[in-house]
């Protein structure tokens, strides 16, 4: 069962640039070897390294992302926790991710972490739980919009059931 699970993604365009630079320099590895395919080699270069960096060091966190999108929210997560754990640990990772995962998402690792962890407590009936990965999560990341957003819709719902 594939659930309709919402997504928010985006992007933070300055951080193209580097990948561009990269790109450039893989293009003129390229070059020196074989001029005439330098541009195809080193865009596919690029398109592979990209691929596994983003695959290979967060797969906690898609491992997640798949059990979130098959409604299996209870399993995601721990998938989840793993990947705030990780990037927690080593947040040179997530701080650089532009370059070290080749990355442009707006949102840092631990911030979706602790978002996807505080909705998947409300999908499967955790109110409680869910309001605390949101305040934590405003904690780490203050001007975090989709907390703020959670975070109103729980306190709404909360003092409507109130009345």
């Amino acid at each position: 069962m594939n659930s309709r699970v919402p997504t928010v993604k985006q992007t933070n365009w300055i951080s193209l640039i580097p990948h561009f630079i990269i790109m450039g320099i893989l293009i003129f590895i390229w070059y020196q070897f074989n001029p005439e395919k330098a541009l195809l080699l080193g865009a596919m270069t690029y398109l592979i390294i990209s691929f596994l960096l983003r695959n290979l060091i967060p797969r906690d966190h898609r491992k997640g992302i798949k059990k979130n999108n098959k409604g299996r929210f209870k399993d995601a997560i721990s998938d989840f926790e793993k990947s705030y754990y990780f990037f927690k640990k080593h947040e040179w990772i997530d701080k650089y991710r532009f370059i070290t995962l080749l990355s442009s998402s707006k949102f840092s690792y631990r911030e979706i972490a602790l978002g996807n962890i505080g909705f998947c407590y409300a999908q499967i009936g955790n109110g409680k739980k869910s309001k605390e990965y949101y305040e934590k999560t405003l904690e780490e990341f203050p001007e975090s919009v989709l907390a703020k957003s959670a975070l109103n819709m729980i306190n709404a719902i909360e003092n409507k059931s109130a009345q």
